[in-house]
C-alpha cells in the first residue's frame, strides 16, 4: 500500500525551480519559433495558390519568411 503521509504535501520533495525555469523558457521559445513557421506557412500557401507565385515561388517565400520569423522571435 501507499505510504501514509502527514503534514502538508508542499512540504514533500524539494523542488529544483532552475530546470523548472529553463524548461519554461524552452516551451516558450518552441511556441513562438513554432507560431512563425506556420504563420510563414499560412502567407507562403496564399501565396502559392491565390497568387502567380505557383509551387517554387512559393515555396521560396515560405523559406525566406521562416528563416526571418525566426530570427525575429529570438
Amino acid at each position: 500500500m501507499a505510504e501514509h503521509q502527514t503534514g502538508p504535501v508542499e512540504t514533500g520533495a524539494p523542488m529544483d525551480y532552475r530546470e523548472h525555469d529553463k524548461t519554461y523558457h524552452g516551451f516558450l521559445f518552441v511556441a513562438r519559433v513554432g507560431s512563425a513557421i506556420i504563420a510563414a506557412l499560412l502567407i507562403a500557401m496564399a501565396a502559392g495558390f491565390f497568387g502567380h507565385a505557383g509551387f517554387l515561388g512559393g515555396l521560396l517565400i515560405f523559406i525566406i519568411l521562416s528563416v526571418v520569423g525566426t530570427i525575429l522571435v529570438r
